[in-house]
C-alpha cells in the first residue's frame, strides 16, 4: 500500500527490522513517514530498505548497531545529522529478554541488557528531544511491558528495567509537554514474537483467548495514544485484569511456582 500523505520528516524505529519494532515501521510509513531503521540484525535491513521503499513510497534508510555499546545513542544521533534526518518520530523498542535467576547469568549480559533497555533509549531520548524542542514538534513513544508490574523471579532483570522505562517516560513527558512533544509508554503483555519459543498451537490459543497479541495490534494501540498524546496504555483486557491480581500474590505462592520451575527443569 503506498501512502497517499507525504511528510518531510523520520521516524526512527529501534529494533525495527523484525517483531513489534517492524511493525511500527510499517505503520508509520503507511502514514507517509520516512523511515529509519536501527537494528542489530545486519541481513535484513536491506531488504526491508527496498520493501518499504517500494510498497509504501517513502525513503527508508538504516543503521547496523549495537544499541547496548556505551555510545550506541551518540552514533545513532550522529547517523541522522550526517544524514540530515529530522527525526519527528521516535519509537524505542529494541529489547532482548533474559528468564533465568539472575546469579546464573553471565555478567556481560547483564549488562547489556541494562544498557539496551535503560542507557540508550535514555540518552536517545534526550538527544532527539533536544532536536524536536529546536522543531517545536515531536513524538517519543517508549516500550514498556506489564513485567513492569511484576517484581518476579526468573524475570528479576527484564521487569526492573522496564519499570525504569514505564517510569522515565512519564517524568519526562511532563518536562516535555509544554514543548510540544507528544511522549507516551505502552505496556504490552505476551507479544506474538520470536521472544517466546512456543508451538504454533499455544500461539493461536493464547491469541484467541486474548492473553496474547500481535505485533501489529500493539504497534497500533501505541501510535494510536502516540498521537492523541496520552500517557501510558496497558493494551488488552485480559492484561489490565491480570494486573490488579499479580500485585497481591503473596510471596510464598510465588516461591511455590518458582521451586515447580526448578523441579521441572531438573527433569529434563
Amino acid at each position: 500500500m503506498v501512502s497517499t500523505i507525504k511528510k518531510d520528516t523520520y521516524a526512527l524505529v529501534t529494533g525495527g527490522s523484525s517483531g513489534i519494532g517492524l511493525a511500527f515501521v510499517r505503520q508509520l510509513a503507511e502514514k507517509g513517514y520516512h523511515i529509519c531503521i536501527v537494528s542489530n540484525q545486519k541481513e535484513q535491513l536491506p531488504i526491508l530498505e527496498s520493501e518499504i521503499a517500494a510498497k509504501y513510497g517513502v525513503k527508508c534508510t538504516s543503521l547496523f548497531i549495537d544499541l547496548a555499546q556505551d555510545t550506541a545513542a551518540e552514533q545513532v544521533h550522529e547517523f541522522c545529522k550526517n544524514n540530515q534526518l529530522e527525526i519527528e518520530v521516535l519509537i524505542n523498542n529494541a529489547g532482548f529478554l533474559i528468564a533465568d535467576e539472575f546469579v546464573h547469568v553471565a555478567p556481560q549480559k547483564i549488562t547489556a541488557l541494562l544498557k539496551l533497555h535503560t542507557l540508550t533509549p535514555t540518552l536517545l531520548c534526550q538527544l532527539i528531544a533536544q532536536d524536536m524542542i529546536v522543531k517545536k514538534k515531536g513524538y517519543i513513544l517508549n516500550i514498556s511491558s506489564t513485567s513492569a508490574h511484576m517484581p518476579y523471579p526468573l524475570i528479576s532483570l527484564y521487569g526492573p528495567s522496564k519499570a525504569y522505562i514505564r517510569n522515565f517516560t512519564l517524568a519526562i513527558r511532563n518536562e516535555l509537554y509544554s514543548k510540544n512533544i507528544h511522549v507516551s509508554c505502552i505496556l504490552p503483555g505476551a507479544v506474538d514474537t520470536s521472544l517466546y519459543n512456543l508451538e504454533a498451537s499455544k500461539i493461536k490459543l493464547a491469541k484467541r483467548l486474548g492473553i496474547m497479541h500481535s505485533p501489529e495490534y500493539i504497534a497500533k494501540k501505541g501510535l494510536s495514544i502516540l498521537f492523541r498524546n496520552k500517557a501510558i496504555l496497558v493494551p488488552g483486557f485480559l492484561n489490565k485484569l491480570s494486573l490488579v491480581f499479580l500485585k497481591i500474590v503473596p510471596d510464598f505462592a510465588i516461591r511455590k511456582l518458582l521451586n515447580w520451575w526448578n523441579r521441572s527443569k531438573e527433569k529434563k
